[in-house]
């Protein structure tokens, strides 16, 4: 009796055991496997490209209005400046071209300072140090301050030149 058990076993675990892999069905199983995975894989690439995009957008456009705003600055410093030196009419500047630099100094202390920046400005290097060495140095140094400004392109809208 024992003999006939162990055929039936055999043949069971036989039955059992796993049938070698077909490389084919193996070929076709993967081929299928990655079609089925392909179209999820790609939408989710597309996702993660238009995040990106979006992104860039968003800073894109952060960059512009930055530019926007400090181009608004430039432009109102500019109309400042203009404005600044319109305000030294010529016919002003040549009474103090012919004033003698005390003259003009003691003058020049009286006027708002942002006038007499201009006046000086618009006069000579040489007319401007005498008439600066002669006014009070506090004035002067303001003075000087203005018109270093209105000829610097970086002050910003938020330096008055006065």
């Amino acid at each position: 009796m024992g003999a006939m058990m162990l055929v039936p076993l055999d043949v069971a675990s036989a039955q059992e055991a796993p049938k070698p892999a077909d490389p084919a069905s193996s070929q076709d199983e993967i081929r299928q496997f990655c079609t089925n995975i392909a179209d999820p894989a790609r939408d989710q690439r597309y996702l993660l490209q238009k995040q990106e995009l979006e992104q860039l957008r968003t800073d894109i456009d952060q960059r512009i209005a930055t530019m926007d705003k400090r181009k608004a600055e430039y432009e109102d410093w500019l109309k400042r400046r203009d404005d600044f030196l319109k305000t030294a009419d010529l016919g002003l500047v040549d009474i103090y071209k012919n004033m003698k630099p005390d003259a003009a100094a003691a003058s020049l202390n009286d006027v708002k300072t942002t006038i007499a920046a201009a006046i000086i400005m618009k006069l000579s290097s040489r007319q401007s140090s005498l008439i600066l060495a002669e006014m009070d140095a506090k004035k002067a140094a303001v003075i000087t301050n203005i018109i270093a400004s209105a000829s610097d392109p970086n002050t910003s809208k938020s330096k008055d030149p006065s």
